[in-house]
C-alpha cells in the first residue's frame, strides 16, 4: 500500500474495539486503513472469479476431457 496523501474520515467504531485498540498502542486509522485495503483486495479478486467463471469453467473442462497441456513434459 503507498503512502499517497491522506484524506480524512469520519468513521463510527465499535466502542469497546476502539478502547481496546488504544490501551494496546494500536494506529487506529493504520488498522483501518489496512482493513479497508483487505476487504478492496477480497473483493476485486470476488468480482475477477465472478467476472471469468465462464472461461474458468471452460478451461476445467478442457484439462478434464483432454489432461494438461504439456503434460507429458512435465518432471514433477
Amino acid at each position: 500500500m503507498s503512502q499517497s496523501a491522506r484524506k480524512a474520515a469520519n468513521l463510527s467504531l465499535n466502542a469497546e474495539l476502539v478502547s481496546s485498540a488504544r490501551e494496546l498502542n494500536i494506529n487506529i486509522s493504520r488498522a483501518a486503513e489496512e482493513g479497508i485495503a483487505r476487504a478492496i483486495k477480497a473483493e476485486r479478486e470476488r468480482l475477477w472469479r465472478e467476472e471469468n467463471a465462464e472461461a474458468i469453467r471452460l478451461e476445467n473442462e478442457y484439462v478434464e476431457k483432454h489432461g494438461l497441456p504439456f503434460a507429458k513434459y512435465r518432471q514433477f
